[in-house]
């Protein structure tokens, strides 16, 4: 049951719902003619997601990772989470009071906690990248709330919201988004290798270069 309950929260932070949730938001920002917060949000999530992608990247390709924390790239769940749901629950309830945006807020990252920890709990991440990614994702969510806080736009909750369920109920049953994949072959094009690093490098003899892949979950 508690495993059920962990993969469940896992599929919750999977690209295929937080991906069109980010979308989402930046539709809706367009839509209250908000392009200065449009634009920060882009550049904000954009950002996350390229770092995420680039540290897996430097691990498939060249093995450059920490070994003595077993990281091997920040968990995209984790990051993507972070990002998404505090400003998700800070735009739904932006123009209701401070503690009404301080609640919602919460509630968004208290969500994105536990999906970091349900990266550890189904063993596709380790606890450093599960917390990194959860701190990069937090960082980018924090950025945009406080620019947010200084500028005006125009309140369209209610769409964001009916944006925003059919994302979270539909997606976890459509085919999985083969993100992993992608960035595998990203990191062999570049580093001209026919196999990726995994972490099986790390419990190897050391003049064993690189091992097959057997990939993890972005």
């Amino acid at each position: 049951m508690m495993m059920w309950w962990w993969h469940g929260l896992s599929l919750v932070g999977s690209l295929a719902v937080t991906g069109p949730i980010g979308v989402a938001i930046a539709i809706w920002l367009v839509a209250g003619r908000s392009w200065h917060l449009t634009a920060a949000w882009c550049a904000l999530f954009g950002a996350g997601m390229a770092l995420v992608v680039a540290t897996k990247v430097a691990f498939m390709g060249w093995g450059v990772g920490v070994e003595a924390v077993e990281f091997a790239g920040f968990s995209g769940h984790a990051m993507r989470a972070a990002a998404v749901f505090p400003v998700a629950g800070y735009l739904l309830v932006r123009t209701r009071s401070l503690s009404w945006r301080a609640a919602a807020t919460a509630a968004g990252v208290a969500l994105a906690m536990l999906i970091a920890i349900s990266r550890v709990y189904v063993e596709a991440h380790s606890v450093s990248e599960s917390v990194t990614g959860c701190l990069l994702g937090l960082l980018v969510a924090m950025s945009f709330i406080w620019y947010a806080s200084v500028r005006e736009h125009l309140a369209l909750s209610r769409w964001l919201l009916l944006m925003c369920l059919p994302i979270v109920v539909i997606a976890p049953r459509v085919e999985p988004v083969p993100a992993e994949r992608w960035i595998e072959q990203l990191a062999m094009h570049l580093s001209g290798r026919e196999q990726t690093y995994t972490r099986a490098i790390w419990h190897k003899p050391k003049s064993r270069q690189y091992t097959p892949s057997a990939g993890f979950p972005l």
